[in-house]
C-alpha cells in the first residue's frame, strides 16, 4: 500500500496569480493575497499623486516592470483584511491584457516575495477564514463552469448558502440535544431529567424531516432541468433530414429538391442515457420568398439555442466562414461528413457558387475523416455508430451539472446523518442505553460537520480545491 501525504499550503504566505482569462484582452487582472500583499505590490506599482491604498480603494497609477522602459498604465484595487474575500489583504492589479507584459508582472511580483498560488487557494483561504463553508466554496467553481442557465442558478443559490444555511439551526438544536444527553450521563446518579423521551423523539423527528427536504433539494439539482438540445445544420441536401429520421425513427420529408425542409422539426432522443431533443433545421441558402426567409430565421434561432450542433456536409469542405459563425454560438460542434456510402473514383471538384448540389465521397470508413470530422451513412451497416458514440459522450458531459461533485459529496453526508438519526430515534423509542443514543447523535453531527466543513481534513480540502482554476 502506498501512502500519500497531502500538504495544505501555509495560509500566511503571500500568493499571486492571474485571475482573468488567458490570452490577449483589453484588460488583465493579477491578484495578490496575503499578509505581505501591500509590500509586494508596492515594489511594482506607483500610485498617481502619491495616493496610498486604504481599506477598500481604487488607485490609478503605473507599473514599473523590469526590462520594460516605459511605465505601464494600471489601476490597483485594494481590499484590506479582514473585510475581504479571503479575510486577508488582497490587491488586484488591472492593466493591459498583453500576455508578455502580464508574465513579466507576475515574475516581478514573485521576485518581490510572493509565491505562485495553487488552484483554488484564494477560495480555500476564504473557507479557512470562515468567510464561506465548503458547499459555498464548491459553488464558486460551479459558477465558473456552469454551462446552462439552470446550472448557473443552482450554483448561485448554493453560493448564497441555499444548501448549508437551513442546516445551521438544525446543527445547533442537535448539539443542544447532545449536550443534554451527555449532562444526563454525567449526573446519572442524580434524580434530574435533562431531556425527556418525548422531547428527544420530537427533536430527532424534526431533524429527520428537515434532512429529508435537503436530500430532495440535492436530488432535484442533480439533473439538468431540460433535455440537451442537438441541432442538425448545413447546406440543402446535406442529409440532415435522413439523419434525423435514422436517429429518431421519425418521418421528416426527404427529397433531392433543395429547400424541402421549410420549418424545423423536433423529436426526443436518448443519448447514452441522457435525455436529448434532436432538431432538424432548414438548409442554409439565400431566401427567395417570405416563407424561405422565415425558415432560415427559425433555423438560425435553433442553432443559437442548441447545446450541440451537428454540422452536416456531404463533401467535407466545412467552410471557414460557417465554422466561425457556428463557433460563436458557444455550442459544441460535431463535424459530420454525411453520405459516406457513395463512391467516386476521383476527388470532388471545388464547390461552385451554388454549393447546395449533391457530391460524392470515397467508400465508407469507420475512422474519422481528415480534419477531425466524423464519417456517417444512414443506409450503411453501422454507418451511425461513430456519430451516436460521439453524441453520447458530448451529451453526458453537458448533462453533468457543474455542481455534481459538490452535490454528490453533500448527499453522501446527508444520507449518513439520516442513517444515524433514524438509529437514534429507534434507540430512544426502545429506551436503550443513553450512551448509544448519544453516540448516534454524535455520528449525525459529524456527518453534517463534514458536509459544511466544520470537520475537515487536509486531504478533503486538497481534493475539493485542486479542481479549481488558478487565481480563484
Amino acid at each position: 500500500m502506498t501512502l500519500t501525504t497531502t500538504v495544505v499550503p501555509h495560509p500566511d504566505d503571500t500568493i499571486v496569480a492571474v485571475s482573468s482569462a488567458p490570452g490577449p484582452a483589453p484588460r488583465a487582472i493579477v491578484r495578490v493575497g496575503g499578509p505581505g500583499a501591500r509590500a509586494v505590490v508596492a515594489k511594482v506599482f506607483e500610485a498617481r499623486e502619491g495616493a496610498k491604498p486604504r481599506a477598500a480603494s481604487i488607485s490609478p497609477g503605473a507599473l514599473r516592470l523590469s526590462g520594460v522602459h516605459s511605465p505601464l498604465p494600471a489601476s490597483l484595487y485594494f481590499f484590506a483584511g479582514p473585510r475581504s474575500y479571503t479575510g486577508q489583504d488582497i490587491a488586484e492589479i488591472h492593466t493591459v491584457g498583453s500576455p508578455p507584459l502580464v508574465e513579466r508582472l507576475v515574475a516581478d511580483l514573485l521576485a518581490a516575495g510572493a509565491r505562485p498560488a495553487r488552484p483554488g487557494e484564494f477560495t480555500m483561504r476564504a473557507f479557512l477564514a470562515g468567510k464561506k463553508d465548503l458547499p459555498q466554496a464548491e459553488a464558486v467553481q460551479a459558477v465558473i463552469e456552469a454551462g446552462t442557465d439552470a446550472d448557473l442558478r443552482a450554483a448561485l443559490a448554493q453560493l448564497a448558502g441555499g444548501v448549508s444555511r437551513p442546516l445551521d439551526a438544525l446543527r445547533d438544536d442537535l448539539l443542544n440535544l447532545l449536550a443534554d444527553m451527555e449532562a444526563a450521563l454525567d449526573f446519572a446518579d442524580e434524580d434530574i431529567e435533562f431531556v425527556g423521551t418525548a422531547d428527544t423523539l420530537r427533536r430527532v423527528g424534526a431533524a429527520i424531516d428537515q434532512l429529508d427536504a435537503v436530500r430532495a433539494q440535492l436530488d432535484d439539482r442533480a439533473v439538468s432541468g431540460r433535455p440537451v438540445r442537438v441541432a442538425l445544420v448545413g447546406l440543402p441536401n446535406a442529409g440532415k433530414s435522413s439523419l434525423f429520421n435514422a436517429l429518431t425513427g421519425g418521418a421528416a420529408l426527404v427529397s433531392a429538391t433543395p429547400g424541402t425542409t421549410r420549418d424545423y422539426l423536433t423529436a426526443p432522443l436518448t443519448l447514452a442515457g441522457v435525455a436529448a431533443e434532436l432538431i432538424d433545421t432548414a438548409g442554409w441558402q439565400t431566401a427567395t420568398d417570405t416563407i424561405e426567409e422565415q425558415a432560415q430565421r427559425l433555423g438560425r434561432e435553433q442553432s443559437a439555442r442548441a447545446d450541440v450542433i451537428v454540422w452536416c456536409d456531404e463533401r467535407g469542405t466545412f467552410d471557414q466562414a460557417d465554422s466561425a459563425r457556428l463557433a460563436a454560438t458557444g455550442a459544441a460542434v460535431l463535424k459530420v461528413r454525411t453520405k459516406s456510402d457513395t463512391t467516386q473514383p476521383t476527388p470532388p471538384a471545388p464547390l461552385p457558387a451554388g454549393r447546395g448540389e449533391r457530391g460524392t465521397l470515397p467508400p465508407p470508413c469507420r475512422e474519422g475523416g481528415r480534419g477531425g470530422e466524423l464519417l456517417c451513412s444512414t443506409i450503411s451497416p453501422n454507418g451511425l455508430d461513430a456519430l451516436r458514440a460521439a453524441l453520447g459522450d458530448t451529451a453526458m458531459s453537458l448533462a453533468r451539472p457543474a455542481l455534481a461533485p459538490s452535490q454528490s459529496r453533500c448527499r453522501h453526508h446527508v444520507l449518513t446523518a439520516l442513517e444515524r438519526l433514524h438509529e437514534a430515534r429507534a434507540l430512544a423509542t426502545a429506551g436503550d442505553a443513553p450512551e448509544l443514543l448519544a453516540l448516534a447523535l454524535r455520528g449525525a453531527l459529524d456527518a453534517l460537520g463534514e458536509m459544511t466543513g466544520a470537520v475537515h481534513t487536509d486531504d478533503l480540502l486538497d481534493r475539493i480545491f485542486s479542481r479549481f482554476c488558478i487565481g480563484k
